[in-house]
């Protein structure tokens, strides 16, 4: 890793480290010495990005600031586009090695293998910029780094966990294999997505995710940090949301991101698709597009996403923003001088032979070792959920190779992209995998899907298909031809069905309104062509298409989605001509073992656009499994989905079950390796699974700590637990030791050491995981937090000694009574296990740190510090369109400050608030509770407007005593409240 040597780099720039110029831009010195063969001095880098930006025009700093930059010849620049998609390998360029989705590399919990996997991810990005002369960007859009906090999110896949700890270190070892080897130049340039609050597809633009303070730094925030402060990330990408009230384009949390970077000049923030639009658009934020844009620049983005590579409405909107006062032209000067860093780090300005990623061609694209690498990634990200207990004999798994095994469901025979896939080279599917192992004679295979004809009522003919690659459109035959009219019927959803023509093994589609049968599979953007839905109409169906919104009928002998009302669908008669389960069972019974292969499409039911309604399989595979493992004791049900699943009871009616995300171009090689027991599964979960999404909260409920989401907050009894994962073999714990055993002190740090044996007859990785949990606090603390963990391998019998370090100041949180990180003295519970419900050693830390002092109300304090509040009738909102949170109250709501300092006898209170209608609201300050003791009352009148301030001051009466629980209750109106003093 070359993090730290990056690091020092970056942190010189400003410094004026030894960079040299080609063709007038900074560059690095790469070979160790200080005279150049090209006679260019060496001079400090920010003083050459300064220099160019003086000989720019003021319209030529604007182009810059959009993702298709113009190249500018008098300056030496050359055309520059952000946004390269590389979140699983190289997406939307055509052929390139698709490696697990990103839910499965977190399940490695191997921060080594995934930054090998980056490593070869930024090598394809450089072969296809290379191979292009440029024409595929540098600037790579990747990785996801989002909290997995609700399973229902469309893009669950996306992310790597619901902890910081593991998202923040799988995070940074990927980009930090994008970013390559050399010390100063970058092989790509990563931006992190979706900086921050973003976790539902639902009215994503206007959604308000309200963030208090604590929960921002100690949960939000450190998912993006760990990367950005490793100098292996560029930059953020601005989410869609709002938080507390703000659109997040134009949050200055942007720009505190630079301050964790070694050089925040080296940090390029930007926008995600079109969504500077929707400051002008669906979240009326502001009223002109120059005011927007003038905005976003001051928060710290640098570079907008919009109107695809028409830069026109950018810059004439920053153009016109410096001309009405909006911006200066030296706030122009910083964004660009942000990109221009970043674009001479990748070496653009370099000349060909100090390259350091020159020798990169499309020769590494698809390389073998990269097929290797996928596939061992595919196998140590798979989770083995059930096998009748750690090291029992009652699960079927591993599987003998001297069986007869059938491998039966949907996903035996497919392997699927996501939509941030790129275009497999190959795929191997589960059932070539066991072919490939077990031969074709002792394997018995069936998709277990129903084969159909459709028979249209008012005609008797039957729906037919055209045959040859590209199909046809779907008509009606009088006679019976099963070549033509027979489909393979699989339900993805419980609304959403596939049909695949036998004819030529294509998908159904829509084509304009005409089905035809020549879709290699379910895609597109906002809309699915491929899903039907059948809907009973007495003994009859009808067939809907959502995609649509139309009904599908017939028309001159062709069938079309075109009736807008199911009374003028076409009736259908389905005639099951094999039934797919019976097929399975049959297949289940002939064989020693099964194996059902089930789970969801990336693409439907949910996905970027959409949330999932449910985490339930369909009930067509819920039959299959419940069928089959009745039919056949030893099943193993191999689970693939981008998100848990609720089993709905299949955990206990099958023996075992392996869990893996669609997991790339060797998912049915990597799958076979574990099911048959060369290596045994080590992958471990990195999100809770619900037993149901019944049990969820609304998903726009950000507050997790309110809702009890994530192990942290102890969400009520899972179907499986955070870090949970099976093994092939058993492991026992012992020896836990704690250093020091008196107080740790400031500066001090921890020592927590385990050691683990194999105590089975099988190698195997176990994932080593430390919790604590604070014992004594002023204010509410989290279940448990993860500290550390490791993947360790051991063979049968052998022991290691794992050891954690946890500073001092890893034990601080955010104190939101002084607005300040404090370590409180308290007694921390040691917890060490294999998952967080699966503790294997216990132990204690004592940990010397402040108490808390009582509430100084004298001092201003902010509403959104408060101790409580009536979570569902407030709201955290803006308090200006540029900075700052209040708490917006309704009638009855309420907010509390605890353990308040009343010895001073306050005898009035003021309060910063702001209201837009007119009449009056009132505001009450009460002791004890809600409904308590009143100590003072005040009218809030309009103010004028939601931004508009005024102090209202309140009387206060036998406001005196110990400290005392104080709430600021309203009444009768909406207000905003910024804050708080007593005198």
């Amino acid at each position: 890793m070359v993090s730290q040597q990056r690091r020092d780099v970056l942190a010189g720039i400003g410094a004026g480290t030894g960079l040299s110029l080609v063709g007038g831009i900074a560059t690095a010195e790469i070979d160790g010495t200080d005279d150049r063969d090209d006679g260019t001095s060496e001079v400090p880098f920010d003083d050459r990005i300064a220099d160019l930006l003086e000989r720019l025009t003021i319209d030529e700093k604007a182009s810059l600031l959009h993702q298709y930059q113009p190249p500018i010849p008098s300056a030496g620049l050359d055309a520059f586009r952000t946004g390269t998609e590389a979140l699983h390998g190289v997406a939307w360029l055509g052929e390139a090695t698709v490696f697990p989705q990103a839910i499965g590399l977190g399940s490695t919990w191997d921060p080594d293998l995934v930054e090998r996997v980056g490593d070869a991810v930024g090598d394809e990005v450089r072969g296809k910029h290379n191979a292009t002369d440029g024409g595929v960007g540098l600037n790579v859009w990747s990785p996801t780094v989002d909290p997995l906090r609700d399973p229902r999110w469309g893009r669950n896949e996306e992310g790597y966990a619901e902890d910081p700890l593991v998202s923040g270190e799988i995070a940074t070892a990927y980009t930090d294999g994008l970013t390559g080897d050399h010390p100063t130049y970058l092989k790509t340039a990563p931006i992190l997505k979706h900086y921050i609050g973003y976790n539902n597809e639902t009215e994503r633009t206007t959604t308000n995710a309200e963030l208090p303070p604590r929960l921002l730094r100690e949960y939000y925030l450190p998912f993006f940090r760990d990367p950005i402060e490793s100098g292996t990330a560029a930059g953020v990408m601005a989410s869609y949301n709002l938080v507390n009230g703000r659109p997040m384009t134009v949050s200055p949390l942007l720009d505190g991101v630079r301050e964790w970077a070694p050089d925040g000049n080296a940090i390029m923030n930007v926008s995600d698709a079109w969504a500077p639009v929707n400051l002008t658009g669906d979240q009326a934020y502001f009223d002109s597009d120059a005011e927007a844009r003038a905005a976003a620049v001051l928060a710290g983005l640098d570079s907008f996403t919009e109107f695809g590579a028409d830069n026109s409405t950018t810059t004439d909107a920053l153009l016109g923003a410096i001309e009405d006062g909006h911006l200066d032209e030296a706030d122009l000067d910083r964004a660009a001088g942000h990109v221009l860093t970043v674009r001479s780090l990748l070496g653009e300005f370099l000349e060909p032979s100090e390259d350091p990623y020159a020798d990169l061609t499309e020769d590494v694209i698809g390389h073998e070792d990269h097929r290797e690498l996928a596939c061992e990634a595919a196998r140590k990200g798979a989770v083995l959920l059930e096998n009748g207990g750690d090291g029992d004999d009652d699960g079927v798994l591993p599987l003998s190779t001297d069986d007869t095994v059938a491998v039966v469901g949907p996903l035996s025979d497919r392997v699927f992209e996501d939509w941030y896939s790129g275009a497999m080279p190959y795929r191997i599917t589960l059932r070539e995998g066991l072919r490939d192992r077990f031969g074709p004679g002792r394997l018995r295979t069936d998709v277990g899907a129903d084969r159909i004809a459709l028979k249209e009522r008012s005609s008797g003919d039957y729906v037919s298909a055209g045959v040859g690659k590209g199909g046809g459109v779907l008509g009606l035959q009088s006679t019976d031809a099963p070549s033509v009219q027979l489909f393979e019927r699989i339900q993805w959803t419980d609304d959403a069905w596939t049909l695949r023509a036998t004819a030529n093994e294509r998908y159904v589609t829509v084509d304009g309104d005409e089905l035809v049968n020549s879709s290699d599979g379910p895609g597109g953007w906002e809309v699915v062509d491929e899903a039907f839905e059948f809907v009973d109409v007495g003994d009859a169906v009808v067939l809907y298409h959502p995609g649509s919104d139309s009904y599908v009928t017939v028309e001159e002998g062709t069938l079309r989605a075109s009736a807008d009302a199911q009374a003028n669908a076409a009736r259908f008669d389905v005639e099951v001509r094999t039934d797919g389960i019976e097929a399975a069972v049959e297949a289940a019974r002939d064989a020693d073992a099964a194996v059902i292969a089930v789970g969801t499409h990336p693409l439907m039911g949910g996905r970027e656009t959409q949330d999932r309604e449910t985490l339930a399989l369909p009930h067509s595979q819920r039959e299959l499994v419940e069928r089959v493992g009745d039919a056949q004791t030893d099943t193993a049900v191999v689970l693939q989905s981008s998100y848990p699943v609720h089993l709905e009871g299949v955990e206990d009616r099958v023996p075992s079950i392996l869990w893996t995300s669609h997991a790339g171009q060797e998912t049915g090689r990597a799958l076979t390796d574990v099911l048959v027991g060369d290596v045994s599964p080590g992958g471990r979960l990195t999100q809770t699974w619900p037993r149901s999404a019944d049990r969820l909260p609304d998903i726009t409920e950000y507050n997790i700590a309110e809702t009890g989401m994530t192990y942290r907050y102890g969400q009520a009894d899972p179907l499986y637990a955070f870090g949970h994962g099976r093994s092939y073999s058993s492991f026992e714990y012992d020896d836990l030791r704690i250093s020091p055993t008196g107080p740790l002190e400031p500066g001090e740090t921890a020592t927590v050491s385990v050691r683990v044996t194999n105590t089975g007859s099988t190698a195997a990785d176990e994932v080593v995981q430390l919790y604590t949990r604070q014992r004594q606090s002023r204010t509410d603390q989290p279940e448990r937090v993860l500290r550390g963990f490791e993947r360790i391998h051991l063979e049968p019998g052998e022991s290691v000694t794992v050891e954690f370090s946890i500073e001092y100041d890893e034990f601080s949180f955010w104190d939101i009574t002084r607005r300040q990180r404090v370590v409180e003295r308290a007694t921390h519970s040691v917890l060490v296990g294999a998952a967080s419900d699966d503790i294997r050693e216990r132990g204690s830390i004592r940990v010397d740190g402040e108490t808390i002092p009582p509430r100084d109300l004298s001092a201003t304090t902010q509403a959104v510090d408060a101790d409580d509040w009536s979570w569902s009738e407030i709201e955290l909102l803006d308090r200006s369109r540029s900075a700052g949170t209040v708490v917006g109250m309704t009638d009855g709501s309420w907010l509390s400050f605890a353990d308040v300092d009343l010895r001073s006898k306050p005898t009035k209170a003021t309060v910063s608030v702001a209201r837009a209608d007119e009449g009056e609201a009132t505001l009450e300050l009460r002791r004890g509770s809600p409904s308590g003791p009143l100590l003072g009352r005040t009218g809030v009148p309009s103010t004028g407007g939601v931004y508009e301030y005024a102090e209202r001051t309140l009387s206060l009466e036998h406001a005196n005593g110990n400290n005392r629980d104080l709430y600021v209750v309203v009444r009768g109106g909406d207000v905003r409240v910024h804050t708080i003093q007593l005198e």
